[in-house]
């Protein structure tokens, strides 16, 4: 377990950037102490396998209560099965454990920082229990996902709860940190990764290039009772702005469930597709704008299976990068800590909607009834 040294809760309010369009209260000032009411930060993840002999039970505690044939995931074990059985995810989010202590042991506040997974160790309720024996009494939990759904928000919330009864009456109080998919510590880095992809192409090749979004489909049926869709097209424009490409495609990835029901379209494959009919040739920059790491939907869905079309396709694709451990999106995490500690500290946001709530309703995100497959 990744925790940082100091154990103190006060610190220094964070230099804030002068490059939000929205701020609840700009004319803040500095704060130069303030009596903090947490003392920890917990990071929670989707979890996954580091070696091959957990791919299937990592899978299985994934699909555990639904109904997936055993002949799909082992399908999908083959994907995980082609790096090894080690998902990227696990090794990305200890990098930005130690980016975040590192954060906030410059700049404060000086908490301690957890790490709990919904599917894979370290899991959730054995995090909560350390925590609890820790003497840790509320903290601030941080979901690696930018957009609300019911898979991205609500389950890890109800994920938290019963980690909470779980461990019992021991268990400290968590907060969730509000989503970022308007925060300039999102979108600038974002940003930085489409120029980036850009700058590989030739650069007589670079105005004429597709820039194609793409995020994880969910269920048209979940999509209805949550803000994702109009989220990502909220930072896809946000993105466009900062890169001077307004053109850019959202499109979705890694469906699954039932034949019959609708997800998220265009699929990222389809359009592909598209695009191939339109012109004999082109180059497209994919990013994976929905994904905070290149997690197994990434380094599989795009790198391996929208690459191989696009090499049958004549298409010249260079993937972009995800946020990663960047500098801006680590202080951004910073920035969403010290807001909820102090009262009067800017919520930053760019473009017109504003900062995304707090905490959420009782009905925002619902479930939808769906045969999801594993991530």
């Amino acid at each position: 377990m990744n925790n940082a040294n100091g154990r103190r809760a006060a610190g220094t309010s964070p230099g804030l950037p002068d490059s939000c369009e929205h701020m609840s209260n700009p004319d803040h000032p500095t704060t130069e102490a303030v009596d903090a009411p947490y003392d920890g930060v917990l990071l929670v993840s989707f979890g996954g396998p580091e070696k091959r002999e957990d791919v299937l039970p990592f899978l299985e505690n994934v699909v555990h209560g639904r109904n997936v044939p055993r002949e799909r995931l082992l399908e999908v074990a083959r994907h995980y099965e082609r790096f090894g059985g080690a998902s990227p995810l696990n090794a990305q989010n200890r990098a930005l454990i130690a980016a975040l202590e590192a954060e906030l042991a410059d700049h404060g506040p000086r908490l301690s920082v957890y790490w709990g997974n919904r599917n894979w160790h370290p899991v959730l309720t054995d995090t909560m229990r350390q925590m609890a024996e820790e003497g840790r009494r509320r903290v601030l939990a941080f979901v690696t996902s930018a957009f609300s759904s019911y898979s991205s928000c609500r389950q890890y919330l109800e994920d938290i709860a019963a980690a909470r009864e779980s461990v019992g009456s021991s268990a400290p109080r968590v907060d969730k940190l509000r989503a970022f998919h308007n925060h300039a510590g999102f979108i600038e880095p974002m940003a930085e990764r489409v120029l980036s992809a850009l700058a590989e192409l030739p650069p007589d090749h670079r105005a004429s290039a597709k820039i194609v979004y793409t995020a994880h489909s969910i269920p048209q049926t979940m999509a209805a009772g949550c803000r994702y869709q109009a989220q990502l097209t909220e930072a896809c424009r946000l993105v466009g702005e900062r890169t001077g490409r307004r053109d850019g495609t959202l499109v979705f990835q890694s469906r699954s469930g039932r034949p019959g029901e609708r997800w998220l379209e265009p699929d990222i494959c389809d359009h592909l597709n598209h695009l191939a009919g339109e012109q004999d040739s082109c180059d497209v920059v994919v990013v994976p704008i929905g994904f905070l790491s290149d997690h197994m939907e990434v380094v599989y869905d795009l790198d391996v299976e929208a690459r191989e079309l696009c090499e049958s396709l004549g298409i010249n694709m260079v993937r972009a990068g995800t946020v990663g451990c960047n500098k801006r999106f680590v202080q951004m995490i910073r920035e969403l800590i010290w807001e909820r500690i102090d009262p009067g500290a800017p919520k930053l946001a760019l473009g017109e909607s504003g900062p995304s709530h707090d905490e959420c309703a009782p009905d925002c995100c619902p479930r939808a009834t769906t045969g999801e497959r594993p991530a």
